[in-house]
């Protein structure tokens, strides 16, 4: 057991140690492409002083964890498809961040092909760990309930292919993307999506059974680790952003988590304040397209609480605790 905490805690500081280290040169590239952030006139006034701001930070949260993850425990079953998927997305989100760079205005990919993208790794993702793995992971199933459990997990289970074995993977395909797409929403305030996937990483590490602590144990501790050394630079006020590139990213990561280790349901808990971000913005489209009103003075919900009076730092707190609480009430729920 210590030897695998060894692991665990060496790929957090090697990949904190690499995002510090890689961060300052990537900030100078990153001008010299003109990677900077355009602000959306739809935000709060506050933002538009955060135009300019360098993008596409997110390649060195990538960078560090996967040098970590593949030094410490090479490309296996478990730690493969889940840094595959990982730089699927972040590639998703580089090319996206690259094109807004080089147009020079808010425009990358359309939503669609964006979309489009994410569905396509999403899909091969599921399908090879569906039919290629056991997924080794803990008792439960896709919402890690008893006795649902047992039928929703039969897939990776070896029952492939089968009506439901489609429709498991459709299940854990719109899993996937409504959690990259979570974290991206939540990339709105300086430190906030870094913050927070530092508190879920952590908590979907203590939720590993240990038969996977010195495998994804070691990729969940070097996610968080890129975090930190990536949020030296991205606390309030920030010196760069993550872009797509990385939100995108880590909502792959933490999703990949999910469903090579069957907890999708836990991944609602601990992931609440990210589902918060994304559904805030699902329920102000619903109700403004079919009453013409507004639930929130704007969306994603941290923005209404910037219009409600709440400072930028009070906010990004007060989600990370909450972000924390949701982890305990996550962990508490699995050792019940």
């Amino acid at each position: 057991m210590s030897s695998v905490m060894g692991r665990e805690a060496g790929a957090l500081l090697i990949a904190m140690a690499l995002a510090l280290a890689a961060m300052p040169r990537m900030i100078v590239w990153l001008r010299r492409l003109g990677a900077r952030q355009s602000i959306h006139e739809d935000v709060p006034e506050a933002h538009q002083a955060k135009a300019g701001t360098p993008t596409m930070g997110g390649v060195v949260i990538l960078l560090a964890l996967a040098t970590a993850t593949l030094w410490l425990t090479g490309f296996d079953v478990l730690t493969g498809p889940a840094l595959l998927l990982t730089l699927a997305f972040g590639a998703i989100g580089f090319l996206d961040d690259l094109l807004i760079a080089k147009r020079g205005k808010n425009l990358g990919l359309r939503a669609r092909e964006k979309l489009a993208l994410q569905v396509i790794a999403a899909t091969l993702f599921v399908v090879v760990v569906s039919r290629f793995t056991s997924a080794a992971g803990p008792a439960g199933g896709w919402l890690s309930l008893e006795p649902l459990a047992r039928l929703l997990s039969a897939p990776l289970a070896g029952v492939w292919p089968g009506a439901f074995g489609a429709a498991y993977v459709v299940l854990d395909v719109l899993f996937l993307l409504g959690l990259a797409n979570a974290v991206n929403f939540s990339d709105g305030l300086d430190g906030l999506a870094g913050g927070l996937t530092v508190i879920a990483a952590l908590t979907a590490a203590l939720l590993l059974p240990p038969g996977l602590q010195n495998t994804l144990g070691v990729f969940l501790f070097a996610l968080a680790g890129g975090c930190l050394g990536f949020l030296w630079f991205n606390c309030n006020p920030a010196r760069v952003f993550m872009g797509d590139t990385g939100s995108l990213a880590l909502g792959g990561a933490l999703g990949a988590v999910a469903v090579l280790t069957r907890t999708e349901l836990l991944f609602f808990i601990v992931g609440a304040v990210y589902w918060a971000e994304l559904f805030s913005v699902i329920l102000q489209v619903i109700s403004f397209k079919t009453t013409g009103r507004r639930i929130f003075r704007m969306s994603p919900i941290h923005h209404h609480f910037e219009l409600v009076g709440w400072k930028e730092g009070q906010i990004v707190t007060r989600f990370w605790l909450a972000g924390a609480a949701t982890g305990a009430l996550a962990l508490l729920l699995r050792h019940f």
